[in-house]
């Protein structure tokens, strides 16, 4: 029998972000992007899944019959101090289950090198936020120290819904409600949250993540009554943001909704995350500041992806950053490599990432601010 509580303390001691049970496979962590196994421990059978399964549904019956009807259960586990983010699926018919570390304690929001230009954006009355990104970009982290710096600063009513609740905050200069999403759970999805959100007097709703077209014209809506609305989406870049955004509604619609975007998106925030030279993940961020000229860019009947990366480019006097500069940056810190670098951008970019690479060099040699 498989001893679940040793495969806990080993990832717990060696720093993993995440725990893999998959039949037939050691146990897998993930300790600073690599997947590592734990020797320690057999490989996995159909037995010690079904026991794993057991042990972090720990006998619920709601989320028994969730994981039946739907073949998958999102939940949280707490062992040792900590919350475990769990995720439980089939493959051929036996459970298979991921399970996210959530840290005791939540980084600083200066520590998690989210630029400076995030957090002052949180101080607008009213508009959209989005905080986006690939799966394991760091986005739950950034958000929720986007939370605690709003509850330390600020004097506001903050509504998250989440699914599940990962870091549990506690109301400080701000009053904070947390909502768990879910069959069984404080609000039964996103979009029945953010419509019943407008009659709880928030002044922030922090939506943990848009994924359909409901989901989005609540949060419009609510952005629109003169609330700040900070999401996540799961996109690449800024530019795939807008776009993803303007389809998720019918070709006839979209006009509206470019208009309405102009009008209420004030900030978008695209980060990724890569091993650093010291072994340490080191975040990349793309911003993107909602001008006058991104808002005619989002107007127009044909969105430009190149558009939307030159208005980037050229408003960093407003605090946007392109992704190619934010790479360059870490590069010339010392904190990537150049083929790092240069494996996150297209080959056709790759002439202009040298070029800023070498201004920012003469920058940094004659003392100057980059």
């Amino acid at each position: 029998m498989i001893n679940i509580n040793k495969v806990l303390d080993e990832a717990i001691s060696r720093d993993a972000s995440d725990i893999h049970f998959i039949v037939e496979n050691k146990p897998m962590m993930r300790i600073a992007r690599d997947l590592v196994a734990n020797d320690n421990i057999k490989v996995l059978t159909e037995d010690d899944m079904n026991d794993i399964y057991d042990f972090l549904i720990k006998g619920n019956v709601e989320s028994d019959k969730v994981f039946q009807e739907t073949r998958k259960l999102d939940t949280l586990l707490e062992y040792g101090g900590l919350r475990f983010r769990v995720n439980i699926s089939l493959t051929d018919g036996v459970p298979v289950a991921t399970l996210r570390i959530i840290k005791k304690e939540l980084p600083s929001y200066e520590s998690l090198g989210v630029p400076d230009i995030v957090r002052r954006m949180t101080f607008q009355p009213q508009g959209l936020i989005l905080v986006t990104g690939k799966t394991n970009s760091g986005k739950t982290t950034t958000l929720n120290a986007l939370i605690n710096e709003i509850n330390e600063n600020q004097n506001r009513k903050i509504l998250t819904l989440e699914n599940p609740v990962e870091y549990k905050h506690h109301s400080k200069k701000s009053l904070i409600v947390q909502k768990e999403v879910g069959r069984g759970k404080d609000a039964v999805n996103y979009h029945e949250g953010v419509k019943n959100s407008l009659r709880e007097d928030c002044d922030i709703l922090v939506i943990g993540e848009i994924r359909d077209k409901v989901t989005m014209e609540a949060a419009i809506e609510m952005a629109e009554s003169g609330h700040l609305v900070i999401g996540t989406l799961h996109t690449k870049s800024c530019a795939e943001t807008i776009d993803r955004m303007i389809n998720f509604y019918e070709v006839r619609d979209q006009a509206q909704v470019k208009y309405m975007l102009a009008s209420i998106l004030k900030l978008v925030v695209s980060q990724r995350l890569l091993q650093g030279n010291d072994g340490k993940l080191v975040l990349v961020p793309e911003v993107m500041v909602v001008d006058n000229i991104v808002s005619g860019i989002i107007r127009k009947e044909k969105i430009s992806v190149s558009e939307i990366e030159d208005a980037i480019q050229s408003a960093s006097e407003k605090g946007s950053i392109g992704l190619i500069n934010s790479l360059s940056a870490l590069f010339v810190d010392g904190k990537i490599t150049l083929d790092q670098a240069k494996s996150q951008i297209e080959e056709k970019n790759i002439e202009v990432l040298n070029r800023t690479i070498m201004q920012l060099k003469i920058k940094r040699d004659s003392g100057m601010k980059y």
